[in-house]
């Protein structure tokens, strides 16, 4: 009697087992929708169109990319979380919806940690601290030195409270124990000009938006964001190698679907991702414009949520930043 019972019990595991293989074999059954916390053209949007073809081509399902920009990514966040937990609605991502809205906003309609399951990461775009030549600093710590000799002269832009190129500011300043006035603009090109100009003393801004005058000398590079120097600027210090270890404003971004969705799915859309972010001509055009390429397990990813969510709780609170 025990044998038949062993036997059954078995024979039905046997049976789940072949219908959950049979569900993933199915997937995707229909296109797939990516959707994107910023408007069209943008940089974050061309990486999740070239993404998206990527996993097209080996998925066989179009990925249909969804742009929901607004409300500091609220907007697209909810739509996901909400979505059904069937791997067909995919989030962009990023470090400012699930590790700094969080403490940004007192009331957020969505939890990063248990409405989602993080899938992989997929990229970082570090940041560089550039300032106006006018500033007698060629290194990170003449600009602290100078800082602390003319108390509160010295200013940097943003994007907007609660970006992270106003937090990155913010971290430099409890770190470097100097006083900066932040000032917060509603997009980089006034910034750019009132840097160029000398109105402003530095900003805390993507590669990308300042490459060029850098090149040319319009603006100094003193360091970058990141823990690791990047392709892009290899002669250019990472912040914590000089002088203040531990420094490190990633500008992460990632896949992440509903709570719930099956763990096969999961596993699946985390290969699927990783082998699009490891084409060799992906990576060689996002390095050459100062994006770092990455990829995680989802585990790998969720441990970064675990990290970085408390970290900007801090910087946010000692700053003040509140967003509505």
């Amino acid at each position: 009697m025990n044998q038949i019972k062993t036997f059954a019990s078995a024979f039905v595991m046997a049976l789940v087992g072949l219908a959950g293989s049979g569900a993933l074999a199915a997937y995707p059954e229909k296109p797939i929708r990516l959707i994107v916390p910023f408007p069209p053209s943008g940089a974050a949007d061309q990486i999740a169109r070239s993404l998206g073809a990527k996993m097209q081509e080996s998925l066989g399902q179009s990925v249909v990319i969804d742009n929901r920009g607004g409300a500091g990514g609220i907007i697209a966040s909810e739509a996901v979380a909400t979505a059904p937990a069937d791997g067909y609605t995919l989030l962009f991502g990023t470090v400012s919806t699930h590790a700094i809205n969080p403490s940004l906003y007192a009331k957020l309609s969505y939890d990063p940690v248990k409405h989602f399951i993080p899938i992989s990461i997929t990229h970082s775009i570090p940041r560089v601290l550039v300032i106006n030549p006018s500033i007698p600093a060629t290194n990170i710590r003449e600009l602290i030195a100078h800082a602390k000799s003319k108390p509160g002269t010295l200013t940097y832009s943003s994007s907007g409270t609660g970006t992270t190129s106003h937090l990155a500011g913010e971290l430099f300043k409890t770190m470097a124990g100097i006083e900066m006035t932040h000032v917060p603009y509603k997009g980089s090109a006034q910034a750019i000009a009132d840097l160029l100009t000398g109105r402003i003393s530095m900003a805390f801004d993507s590669l990308t938006v300042y490459a060029e005058h850098i090149k040319t000398g319009k603006v100094r590079a003193l360091g970058v964001t990141s823990l690791k120097r990047i392709g892009a600027l290899p002669t250019v210090p990472t912040i914590a190698e000089s002088g203040l270890t531990g420094y490190d404003v990633s500008n992460w971004t990632g896949i992440f679907v509903p709570a719930g969705t099956p763990r096969d799915i999961v596993d699946k859309l985390n290969t699927e991702v990783r082998k699009a972010m490891g084409d060799a001509e992906m990576r060689r055009q996002l390095v050459s414009i100062g994006i770092e390429p990455l990829s995680s397990t989802s585990e790998e990813f969720a441990a970064i949520l675990r990290t970085d969510i408390p970290k900007w709780a801090g910087v946010i609170k000692a700053s003040g930043a509140t967003a509505q």
